[in-house]
């Protein structure tokens, strides 16, 4: 992950190449120049710089910290999905929140004071509805929608910049805190990683990628968030947009998006009711009462244990005598096609008609 010029397209085509990551760093310079690496990233895989990769490494060894792979059962199975998934995820606070059905809230780092206090109530009302409320930990309506989660005693997910040995605006540090405490801090970039512009950009696709959905509170039209809401678009996401008067050029972001296609709304029940069925998308027939023949008796077993009430992968190892490893990946597989969801705690609950 650390060589240069190997992002989320050379990293995929190196593991389908040679399996492994062990494999493709075991492998020579001429079959890596055979995938279309770059010189700079042919001279890192021979001589990898081992003393930053133990920064990571140390890192992840302190509490609170967990690095997701592609393949880990805790990777977000919408931001899967996307175009160019980030290969690597770092994250400090519990990585069960990056499951959960999300909004995504974003706008200008300048709003007017009833802008941000929109994003502040809106924010509330959507975590008090079961949403997880997702942004960037920017100045203005990013650190206001984290503000309105926190106040609503829900769930909210910061997506950085940096790395997360650092917190950028340094202001935010105690609001980082907070959200790491009551959700997670995430970025897709190594330890060490320094505040740069092309970074921020790079990262919207995250904040878009892991929600249902993206709402634009306040936004000019040449503007980060509109970029965001593109992102979100051809990710199938749904964009929604809060309309302003003519005299706010803050608001112009926001009409133009509704000219687009964007659903206009003017309470946070509009949001509700518009993601509510995609969040509990694949609720059907309780798979308790029959599991269709496509699943075979091992998953049959898995859905049987889970019972009425929340459970973890310990209670379910406990209760099928399957491996870790083996609930894990079925609790992933059994998600995607509708039949359980993750809830906070690491917990998972099968979805009732």
């Amino acid at each position: 992950m650390r060589a240069p010029g190997v992002g989320p397209v050379r990293y995929a085509r190196l593991l389908d190449r040679f399996g492994s990551a062990a494999a493709a760093l075991a492998a020579d310079r001429a079959e890596w120049a055979r995938l279309g690496l770059p010189d700079a990233a042919l001279d890192y895989l021979r001589e990898p710089d081992w003393r930053r990769v133990e920064q990571d490494l140390a890192w992840l060894e302190r509490a609170g910290n967990h690095l997701l792979v592609l393949d880990d059962a805790r990777y977000p199975p919408l931001l899967r999905q996307i175009d160019q998934p980030p290969p690597l995820l770092f994250v400090h606070g519990d990585p069960a929140c990056l499951r959960t059905p999300q909004l995504a809230v974003v706008g200008t780092r300048n709003p007017s004071p009833p802008g941000r206090e929109t994003a502040r109530q809106f924010a509330a009302h959507l975590a008090e509805g079961g949403l997880t409320i997702t942004s960037g930990l920017a100045l203005g309506i990013d650190a206001a929608a984290h503000r309105g989660a926190l106040a609503g005693e829900g769930l909210t997910i910061a997506v950085m910049g940096t790395s997360l040995d650092r917190v950028y605006p340094a202001k935010h540090r105690d609001l980082a805190h907070a959200i790491a405490e009551r959700g997670a801090l995430v970025s897709e970039l190594p330890i060490g990683t320094p505040a740069l512009a092309e970074n921020f950009p790079r990262r919207n696709r995250l904040i878009s990628g892991l929600a249902l959905g993206v709402l634009v509170v306040e936004a000019a039209i040449q503007s980060g968030s509109l970029i965001t809401a593109r992102l979100a678009l051809d990710q199938g996401r749904e964009v929604f947009a809060i309309p302003g008067s003519i005299h706010n050029p803050l608001a112009k972001g926001c009409h133009a998006l509704i000219r687009q296609g964007a659903k206009l709304v003017e309470t946070a029940t509009d949001i509700l009711e518009e993601l509510g069925p995609l969040a509990a998308a694949g609720a059907g027939e309780s798979p308790a009462a029959a599991a269709p023949a496509a699943l075979d008796d091992d998953y049959r077993q898995l859905l049987a244990a889970m019972g009425d009430a929340p459970a973890g992968v310990d209670l379910l190892v406990e209760r099928c005598g399957l491996t870790a490893e083996a609930v894990s990946s079925m609790l992933l597989i059994l998600e995607l096609e509708g039949y359980v969801a993750a809830v906070p705690g690491g917990y998972y609950c099968r979805l009732k008609p």
